[in-house]
């Protein structure tokens, strides 16, 4: 009988996640957090692809005032902080939606970019750093539009996301 329990608990090792993960080595640790990082990118392509579909549900359901809290601001960046803290707070359905989810992503992207640093690789940096940028662009060109609605932020707005997208599906399908 002790045989049988013996081998019984032998298989169960070798099936184990533990035994297949050896964290005790550099190589299973680079894998076990190159892991988490693509993880981490899915989730962040997922909420793009949130963020672009509110925002096209914004742009067609949507009318913006044409007065509000930072609406032809004479300057950018304070314009910016009042039309970005007037739309949570009082836009439309979509709009508000849209703003959260938005700044939900800038949160989540400067995470990722947190947590790539701490892997210490050069690769996930770069696509953190890219993808971040990408979405403060687009985040920034949201709040042009948003405060003066001219069509060219809406346009630069989507190449922002599109920089992120195009940056996170490499990163999803990098190999370490």
């Amino acid at each position: 009988m002790s045989k049988i329990l013996k081998r019984r608990e032998a298989c169960t090792k070798v099936y184990s996640r533990e035994a297949r993960i050896d964290n005790s080595s550099p190589r299973a640790a680079r894998a076990e957090r190159a892991s988490l990082l693509r993880r981490f990118c899915f989730a962040l392509l997922l909420l793009l692809a949130t963020q672009f579909l509110l925002g096209m549900l914004t742009n067609l359901y949507v009318k913006v005032p044409d007065s509000h809290p930072g609406s032809g601001a004479p300057e950018y960046f304070s314009g910016v902080v009042q039309g970005v803290v007037w739309t949570p707070a009082s836009g439309a359905g979509w709009l508000r939606l849209h703003a959260v989810v938005g700044l939900l992503l800038f949160l989540g992207a400067l995470a990722f970019v947190y947590y790539a640093i701490a892997a210490r690789d050069r690769g996930w940096i770069i696509i953190a750093v890219v993808g971040v940028l990408g979405i403060v662009a687009a985040g920034f060109n949201g709040a042009s539009f948003l405060n003066y609605g001219h069509d060219f932020s809406s346009l630069l707005m989507s190449i922002g996301v599109l920089v992120a997208l195009v940056a996170y599906l490499i990163g999803l399908y990098r190999t370490p």
